[in-house]
């Protein structure tokens, strides 16, 4: 069966106003992510790539072209309407984690599924914990959990929704090597796991090797977009 077509973009970009005048951060981009896929967007710092994530995630609105999320126009959606696609339809994973620090681990990972209204959110909380190995961990407070504990939560509270899209922003740049390994290796197993498409922005080599195409990002624009296969990477390696 042919994937779903989960994201699709048709000439995206972004432009915003300056005490100089107009400032184009994303120039025109087009691609399309199938249901299930593993994308990395890389480039260097000013390259656009988080603001390119942050339009795809609907927490940013574009100034031209058209974006659909599981074929729905995001578009024409005013901010309400984005806000229910994404607590329907996606997760997102902020660098800087983004927990409330007044809510242990259990009670952050409980708070989107309570919002959506599902009377199981502490049951569902629970069990993702476990899931990230955070069990024992339920009833701490942020403060109280290392920065690779804080970001297993973040997952978890990103994954209690079962959402199709997996948005993360530089899900392992504040994290030590062994952490870093810890969070990869999460984040791949429930994107196969959940078949959950997973798109992700790193300046990280060896983790944008781990997804299944790279989309490189210069200077505002779509420079260059390849698979991961490894026949494809052999012929780059000989290129």
């Amino acid at each position: 069966m042919t994937p779903t077509t989960m994201i699709k973009t048709n000439g995206i970009s972004k432009t915003v106003i300056t005490t100089q005048g107009q400032l184009q951060i994303l120039k025109p981009i087009s691609f399309e992510v199938k249901a299930g896929e593993s994308i990395a967007i890389v480039g260097a710092s000013g390259s656009g790539k988080s603001t390119l994530l942050s339009l795809l995630a609907g927490l940013d609105e574009v100034s031209e072209g058209e974006i659909y999320i599981d074929g729905q126009a995001m578009q024409n959606m005013d901010e309400e309407q984005r806000a229910q696609l994404r607590g329907a339809k996606v997760g997102f994973i902020f660098q800087s984690f983004m927990l409330v620090q007044s809510l242990t681990a259990l009670e952050n990972i409980m708070l989107p599924a309570e919002i959506a209204g599902h009377d199981d959110a502490k049951k569902r909380a629970l069990n993702i914990l476990e899931l990230v190995g955070l069990d024992h961990r339920a009833s701490h407070y942020p403060n109280q959990l290392s920065g690779g504990e804080q970001q297993r939560v973040a997952i978890a509270r990103a994954f209690i929704s079962e959402p199709k899209i997996l948005f993360a922003d530089e899900p392992t740049g504040n994290l030590d090597a062994t952490n870093s390994d810890k969070i990869e290796k999460l984040l791949f197993e429930l994107n196969q796991n959940s078949n959950t498409t997973l798109v992700l922005v790193t300046h990280d080599p060896v983790l944008a090797g781990k997804c299944q195409r790279q989309l490189h990002m210069q200077a505002g624009e779509l420079t260059e977009v390849f698979s991961n296969t490894p026949i494809e990477q052999a012929a780059r390696q000989v290129g």
